[in-house]
């Protein structure tokens, strides 16, 4: 049965001038309601209006930067419907079709460097108190059940360390540091790689926002930016690495058990 959240991604969805509107910051996030205007024959009026019913399905975000708004894609929500309906034996399947349909209709399957600062920005809705997902995001007993097994090691003061551990402790992968902290509504921390090819990359920053909402329902919103283009670490976690870990946190808070792993 389609829960309320599903049927406003499907109707949002249902629209193409809307799906255009998500092509578009799929090919370049943070973009303005002009520069998103810009390939639609419609007026400001028409976009605003397809955009909020995005923004009210989730599916993007929206930042005040100066005098502008930008837009973000938000894949959290589709992300949680591909987890519903493609299991995970089938994924690697479906993406090797859909590649090869792509190649069979001219095309070319490439990866293409953007001249911009990348920002990944991702938003969830989760049924917990604003006290309990901020424990979620702090305490290392939490962090081991969702984010791949990390374990936290922080100080939650200005200059603090904030470093995510691997499951025995032995090894970092994650090294960071506390740059705000302001409990429980916002925390700001630097994060570098420490592993494999991603370790080369330089430090981002990433902006985990709390906001409480009726019935006990916290609004969680992360910001990762800084990227130095489209870096190892950026590809890593635009390719699901954000999306996987807040929706297991979401899973988490709200049933009590986290995710089957991933294969």
């Amino acid at each position: 049965m389609l829960t309320v959240e599903d049927e406003q991604v499907f109707r949002a969805l249902a629209d193409p001038n809307r799906r255009l509107l998500l092509d578009r910051l799929f090919e370049r996030d943070g973009r303005t309601l002009r520069e998103l205007q810009a390939p639609l024959a419609m007026t400001r009026f028409g976009v605003m209006k397809h955009l909020r019913v995005l923004e009210d399905a989730g599916l993007i975000t929206t930042r005040k930067v100066g005098r502008e708004k930008l837009h973000f894609l938000n894949p959290l929500p589709i992300q949680q419907i591909y987890d519903r309906w493609i299991g995970k034996y089938a994924a690697a399947r479906v993406s090797a079709l859909a590649d090869l349909k792509h190649v069979l209709e001219g095309g070319t399957i490439v990866t293409t460097e953007a001249t911009y600062r990348p920002k990944l920005v991702n938003q969830v809705f989760i049924r917990a108190p604003q006290a309990r997902v901020w424990e979620a995001i702090t305490k290392p007993e939490f962090t081991a059940r969702y984010f791949y097994g990390c374990v936290l090691k922080a100080d939650l003061v200005v200059g603090g360390s904030f470093t995510y551990l691997t499951p025995d402790g032995s090894g970092t992968m994650i090294e960071g540091q506390v740059l705000a902290c302001d409990p429980p509504r916002r925390l700001v921390h630097s994060y570098r790689s420490r592993w494999g090819p991603l370790a080369a990359d330089a430090p981002t920053r990433v902006t985990w926002e709390l906001e409480a909402m009726p019935n006990d329902v916290t609004r969680l919103t992360v910001i990762h930016e800084d990227f130095d283009g489209e870096t190892a670490t950026y590809k890593g976690l635009a390719g699901g690495g954000w999306t996987w870990i807040l929706s297991n946190l979401k899973t988490l808070l709200e049933t009590g058990e986290p995710m089957p792993a991933q294969g």
